[in-house]
């Protein structure tokens, strides 16, 4: 393996919970913008659940649910034989710390195994119950920490970090419902999702300004990811939840594999990058063997992802793989409430940009997309179904 090509002391983490590839790449987000000027962009990232601890489990450990264990929204936590890339790296001298901002990354799941400290304190909900005892998603995502106490939280971690390289991990969480943003930080937002999006973009942009005031930034590579995207019941035209659209389940993410919640941002940020995108399919499972790669250390042939870093540095195209994603969510909530006893888990494979397959577990049910000619998924081609 060659060595890495970027002079790297630290690595930082950023996810953007809950928000969707198109939104992302809009235009119209600073913060994220800002690491697109000096970095790879990702345009077709797909993730391998749409809820938060499967999605970050994958992440953490470039391992497929399967492997890792997390599968559902709150029964699994992390297989004690895997390693994170905290582990990893806290085993190489890097410093270890995170700042998390809601339920699905409370430390019960283990997803923060390796960080020497991790921050997950949430509040209650408002009727003063544990969100972790909750599965309905939308009730817990009134349990958060708002993006300007998550900036602060980050600062200060990163303030009384000792000598020596880092690793760093920003989860922001205020693009999940409700959809209620404290302040407006962008004219042109089509819906209160927007504005959510644009006011955890504005506080990640001072956050990110900080780090380039305090010399930080020079030698830092910033890994921006989403870890699911939402379907919001018809605010934009690949929805397909809510019962006018025929997904009453489906209540902003969890029981769909459409892309508007499995396709996410990815962005590669380091100073010494020139600004790309790369239109080739990858996986948010590729981040640990890219950052791995990206070090000079050794691959780890035990991952289910692959290294990007070629992508990354514009030396070549990703390698084209299948994209797999999988929902044990929708079982889990027709258990907890008794509603929506007919829906099923589901399983898929998202190949080359082109072809989407769904499999309903448990039943004869496949769906096939052509996403080329159809991008919103709207007639499945086994069928015949859907929109013309």
């Amino acid at each position: 393996m060659k060595r890495a090509a970027l002079e790297i002391q630290n690595v930082v983490l950023v996810s953007y919970d809950s928000v969707r590839a198109d939104v992302a790449y809009s235009g119209r987000l600073p913060g994220l913008e800002a690491l697109r000027r000096r970095g790879a962009t990702f345009a077709s990232c797909v993730a391998s659940a749409p809820y938060t601890p499967v999605s970050h489990a994958t992440v953490m450990t470039g391992l497929q649910p399967y492997h890792h264990g997390i599968r559902h929204l709150f029964r699994e936590s992390l297989d004690p034989a895997c390693q994170t890339l905290a582990t990893r790296l806290g085993a190489r001298g890097f410093d270890t710390s995170a700042v998390v901002s809601c339920p699905g990354l409370h430390r019960w799941y283990q997803i923060g195994r390796g960080f020497r400290r991790y921050d997950d304190e949430i509040p209650r909900l408002p009727d003063g119950t544990d969100p972790l005892e909750t599965v309905d998603v939308k009730l817990r995502g009134r349990a958060m920490k708002r993006a300007p106490l998550a900036v602060e939280r980050s600062r200060a971690m990163l303030e009384d970090t000792p000598p020596g390289s880092f690793l760093h991990f920003l989860h922001f969480f205020d693009a999940h419902w409700p959809y209620e943003p404290p302040q407006a930080h962008d004219p042109a937002a089509h819906n209160p999702y927007e504005g959510e999006v644009a006011f955890l973009d504005h506080h990640f942009s001072t956050w990110l300004s900080w780090m380039e005031s305090t010399g930080r930034l020079d030698k830092t590579l910033i890994v921006l990811f989403g870890d699911h995207g939402e379907d919001l019941n018809g605010w934009y035209p690949d929805d397909r939840g809510g019962e006018a659209l025929g997904h009453p389940e489906e209540m902003g993410h969890g029981c769909l594999l459409y892309d508007n919640t499995i396709r996410v941002p990815l962005v590669f940020s380091h100073p010494q990058l020139e600004p790309r995108t790369i239109g080739e399919q990858v996986r948010l499972v590729d981040i640990v063997p890219t950052v791995l790669e990206l070090l000079g250390l050794p691959a780890e042939p035990e991952l289910d992802g692959v290294s990007l870093a070629s992508a990354v540095l514009g030396e070549g195209a990703p390698p084209e793989l299948p994209a797999y994603s999988e929902t044990h969510y929708p079982r889990e909530q027709a258990a907890a409430t008794g509603d929506y006893d007919w829906t099923r888990n589901k399983k898929s494979v998202r190949i080359g940009n082109r072809w989407k397959v769904i499999f309903h577990v448990d039943s004869d049910l496949v769906e096939v997309y052509d996403l080329e000619r159809d991008p919103h998924e709207r007639r499945d081609l086994l069928t015949g179904g859907g929109e013309p």
